[in-house]
């Protein structure tokens, strides 16, 4: 097992074990950075947190969508 496997692994169980943290957590970085941002580039903000989201799901077998 090569050391991205070991790192792809232990990002998944982190994923599974505090998906619910990291998705509050991008929940408030969005908020903070469309303040910061005069809410100028709130769309792009929301693209990128849907991204993330997206990469999260895909490593921890879950939808977070649905918040």
């Amino acid at each position: 097992m090569g050391f991205m496997d070991k790192f792809k692994g232990k990002a998944e169980d982190a994923v599974g074990e505090h998906g619910d943290k990291i998705d509050s957590g991008l929940d408030k970085a969005a908020e903070v950075a469309d303040e910061k941002t005069g809410g100028e580039h709130g769309d792009k903000i929301d693209k990128g947190v849907d991204k993330a989201r997206d990469g999260l799901d895909s490593l921890g077998g879950q939808d977070s969508s649905n918040n």
